[in-house]
């Protein structure tokens, strides 16, 4: 697949679970280890590594699996690594405290 299909696909995986508040960024241009980023919540820890699993199980079946996860095991941020696409997958506590929007916004512009 091609890095803008590899992000439809996060995103419809993310959705397919309801994720929250989701917000993608182009960082091509600022970034050399992928060219997007989306960040979205998830309600519970149990709801964070469902959506996260999701998309590993799902992107199994392509042929572009994840490269590898981080944090299923808390479930508080979980980051799945798609190549030209990190997924973050966040509890709202966590994501406020480390508010990667303010991060990533300024970098995109």
């Amino acid at each position: 697949m091609q890095n803008k299909q590899i992000l439809d696909f996060v995103l419809d995986k993310i959705d397919d679970l309801k994720a929250k508040d989701v917000l993608t960024f182009d960082v091509a241009e600022t970034s050399s280890i992928t060219d997007y980023m989306v960040v979205c919540s998830g309600t519970s820890k149990k709801h964070v590594q469902s959506i996260a699993d999701h998309v590993l199980m799902e992107a199994k079946q392509t042929e572009d699996p994840a490269l590898g996860y981080e944090g299923m095991e808390e479930g508080e941020w979980v980051l799945v690594d798609m190549g030209p696409v990190v997924l973050h997958v966040m509890q709202d506590a966590t994501r406020d405290f480390y508010q990667l929007e303010k991060l990533w916004q300024e970098s995109s512009k």
